[in-house]
């Protein structure tokens, strides 16, 4: 078993038992306790574990979905990298389907800007906002407003979504595993971008280096659903041959 995996199989087990032991954990996997103190040390990196004495915790924030200002916030020079990059995989004319991610956002500031007389369907109150006067058709999917999260969910932006066939889905995700999957946190959310690639002729998930080799709360799909991956640098070599088994097509583009 390579330590990814093992890190993978760890972290299923916090999510069940919110806690694991060192010693038990060696004794499952038949390696030493020194090894699984340095999974616990990387995944305390990541966030996704708190050591704690003699094994470790599962981080309560793992499972906590963030404002959108502050997600806005993170990493916001890959997201604009990822943007760059967004524009090949996008014709004039398009119709699209876009997620509250702000990775999304940033896409969409270029190719509104590059593209003309695109449709945009959307539960993002933000993206609304922004490109309300960008000359583009905008299609709110309406539904229940999240204060924090500037969003719509819910049954009528389900229906909304399932009533139109897009050219293109742009939705991003908090984690990538390669044993997960893709995952989120926000359940709500979750099953609209679910919805969203169903109703696409193609996804296009944007993920920045943070969200690899990572698991959220909310299950997604897996890497055979997905067209395209576009992130910011380049990714292992490990991922690499890992997407091209499942002929996931990658573009990434350096952050500055």
């Amino acid at each position: 078993m390579r330590a990814f995996e093992r890190r993978e199989l760890i972290i299923n087990k916090l999510y069940r038992h919110k806690k694991v032991h060192v010693a038990d954990l060696a004794q499952d996997f038949d390696v030493s306790e020194e090894t699984i103190r340095r999974d616990l040390e990387k995944l305390d990196k990541e966030g996704i574990a708190k050591k704690s004495y003699g094994g470790a915790i599962l981080n309560v924030h793992t499972n906590e979905d963030p404002s959108y200002s502050h997600r806005h916030a993170v990493n916001i020079e890959a997201k604009r990298a990822i943007a760059e990059s967004v524009l090949d995989l996008i014709n004039d004319g398009d119709s699209l389907m876009t997620d509250t991610s702000s990775t999304a956002f940033e896409a969409l500031k270029k190719i509104t800007e590059a593209k003309k007389n695109l449709t945009i369907i959307t539960n993002s109150l933000v993206v609304l906002s922004e490109f309300q006067h960008s000359g583009h058709k905008l299609i709110s999917t309406g539904g229940v407003l999240g204060a924090e999260t500037n969003s719509f969910v819910g049954p009528s932006a389900s229906h909304t979504i399932q009533r139109y066939n897009v050219d293109a889905a742009l939705f991003s995700c908090k984690a990538l595993s390669m044993t997960g999957g893709l995952s989120d946190s926000n359940e709500a959310e979750s099953e609209l971008k679910i919805l969203m690639r169903q109703q696409a002729s193609k996804a296009v998930l944007l993920a920045d280096h943070s969200k690899f080799d990572r698991i959220a709360f909310v299950r997604l799909f897996s890497f055979d659903e997905i067209d395209y991956i576009v992130t910011d640098g380049k990714p292992s070599d490990e991922w690499i041959s890992f997407l091209n088994k499942y002929q996931v097509s990658l573009l990434h583009n350096p952050a500055e």
